[in-house]
C-alpha cells in the first residue's frame, strides 16, 4: 500500500515516521536542519492523508513504509508511535536500513524499566469507545496532546492541519487501531532479534532514558542522548537541538 508520503530535499534518503496523535506536519520544524538529505515523512497508515484502512500492528505498518519508500537505502526515525515501526525496519531489514534513530518511545514486548502506560492507552484500546465519546470534539483532544507533548508552543499552521486530519471522518478509528494492535506489535517486537545497523535512542523529559535502556541489549551499536528542558513531542518542542543532532548523527553513517 502507498502512504501519502510527501518529499523534500535531495541527497542520501532518511524517512521520518510521525507519533499519535501527529501527522507528517511534526517533523516540519526539523527539516531546514537536514539540507543534503532526500526526507521523506510518510502520513503512517490510518493516519492523516494515507488509506483510513485498518492494520496498525508494527510489522503491517513497516511493510507499508518498505513499499512506499523504493529506495535501496535509507535512514529511519520514528518518534512516538513511529518509534516501534523504525526499529522493526531496522531489525527486519537491515539490507535497506542505513541506521536507526528513535525517540521517546516505549517498545511494548521489552522490559519497560517501571515506566506506567499512561491512561489513554486503555482508554483508545476499547473497541469504538474513544472514537463515540469524542465525536464532535476532536479537535480539542488533539489540542491537548499536542499542548502537553510541545508546551513551548506549536505553530498554528501545524496545529491547525493536525487537528484537520483527526477531525476527518473515521480519523479516530483509524489512529486508535495502533493501541488496539499493541498486543500484536509487542510479540512482533518480542520477535525481532538483535538490531545490527547503527542506532540511537533520543529521549526527553517523558520518556527520559527508557528507551534506550530497552534497545541497549538488543542494539549491537547504539548510542544514547537525552534531550533536557523538551516535551514529548521533540521535533516541535527543540528542533534546534534534535534536528542538528539528527543531522550529525546521519552524517557519521553515511560517511563510515
Amino acid at each position: 500500500m502507498d502512504l501519502h508520503a510527501p518529499t523534500t530535499g535531495s541527497g542520501p534518503v532518511v524517512v521520518l515516521l510521525h507519533g499519535f496523535p501527529h501527522t507528517h506536519r511534526v517533523w516540519d520544524p526539523v527539516l531546514p536542519h537536514l539540507d543534503g538529505s532526500t526526507v521523506v515523512t510518510p502520513d503512517l497508515r490510518g493516519f492523516g492523508d494515507s488509506p483510513r484502512v485498518d492494520g496498525q500492528d508494527v510489522a503491517t505498518s513497516a511493510r507499508d513504509v518498505l513499499d512506499t519508500v523504493r529506495e535501496e537505502r535509507f535512514d529511519v526515525v520514528g518518534i512516538d508511535a513511529g518509534a516501534p515501526v523504525a526499529v522493526f525496519l531496522a531489525a527486519e531489514h537491515p539490507e535497506r536500513v542505513r541506521s536507526l534513530t528513535a525517540c521517546e518511545a516505549v517498545l511494548g514486548g521489552l522490559p519497560a524499566h517501571g515506566f506506567a502506560a499512561p491512561w489513554w492507552f486503555g482508554f483508545h484500546q476499547v473497541p469504538g469507545l474513544a472514537e463515540t465519546v469524542l465525536s464532535g470534539n476532536e479537535r480539542a483532544y488533539v489540542d491537548f496532546f499536542l499542548d502537553a507533548g510541545a508546551p513551548r508552543g506549536v505553530p498554528e499552521d501545524i496545529r491547525e492541519a493536525v487537528r484537520a486530519a483527526y477531525a476527518a471522518p473515521g480519523a479516530l478509528r483509524c489512529a486508535f487501531q495502533f493501541y488496539r494492535e499493541m498486543a500484536r506489535s509487542a510479540e512482533q517486537v518480542r520477535g525481532i532479534g538483535e538490531v545490527t545497523v547503527p542506532a540511537m535512542a533520543v529521549g526527553a523529559d517523558v520518556v527520559g532514558d527508557v528507551l534506550e535502556r530497552q534497545l541497549r541489549p538488543i542494539a549491537a551499536d547504539l548510542v544514547g542522548r537525552r534531550i533536557r528542558d523538551c516535551g514529548h513531542i521533540v521535533p516541535l518542542e527543540r528542533p534546534e537541538v534534535f534536528g542538528p543532532l539528527l543531522r550529525d548523527f546521519l552524517a557519521a553513517q553515511r560517511s563510515g
